[in-house]
């Protein structure tokens, strides 16, 4: 039997083979994403792999004939938004000492020596301004705007994904994609791509 895509759906009480033949298929794209959310590629390790224990312990409830990628993105969301608001309760305690060596590190930045440095060095600062638009965006837009140009999901699969109607998919989206517009705007007018 297959889902959308072409992809292999199992019976409602699948193995641990079909669980994984289905779904691991989509690791890439989940972790892609929760690196976007949580900002933190470690973060984003942890909610993806809380991501596939839910959907596993979950698998008997997945409706064969759906769409999988969809569904366990719906399920990232719920586990994001659950870990935001309990992180959101707790404060953070950070003893210096044990991050001064990463300070250090961090405060080294890399060596461009050669033309070809001098490229990789502007594609990585321009990633980083997009990265840090996209950052900055309120979680609601930004959440729709990786769904759709990044993971290339329909209006509808996303309305699905972040549970709101169609409408206001295509509105957040709308309103997402101005603000990253306005804001890699003003970085191309400070680094001189753009006059005025």
């Amino acid at each position: 039997m297959c889902g959308e895509k072409g992809e292999r759906v199992p019976n409602k009480r699948g193995s641990r083979e079909e669980f994984e033949a289905i779904a691991l298929q989509h690791f890439d794209a989940l972790y892609h994403t929760a690196v976007r959310l949580t900002r933190n590629p470690s973060e984003a390790e942890d909610l993806v792999q809380e991501t596939y224990l839910k959907a596993y312990r979950f698998f008997h409830r997945f409706e064969p004939g759906t769409n999988v990628k969809a569904w366990l993105f719906t399920i990232l969301r719920n586990t994001y938004i659950n870990a935001y608001r309990k992180a959101s309760r707790q404060q953070d305690h950070v003893d210096f000492a044990q991050v001064a060596p990463y300070y250090a590190d961090a405060t080294q930045g890399p060596e461009w020596t050669n033309r070809a440095s001098l490229e990789e060095m502007l594609r990585y600062v321009v990633q980083d301004d997009v990265k840090r638009a996209l950052d900055a965006l309120p979680e609601e837009y930004r959440m729709v705007v990786l769904l759709a140009d990044l993971e290339s999901f329909s209006y509808k699969e996303i309305a699905e994904i972040v549970g709101c109607p169609v409408g206001t998919v295509m509105s957040r989206l709308f309103r997402g994609r101005r603000l990253l517009r306005k804001s890699l705007g003003e970085f191309a007018r400070k680094a001189g791509y753009l006059k005025g």
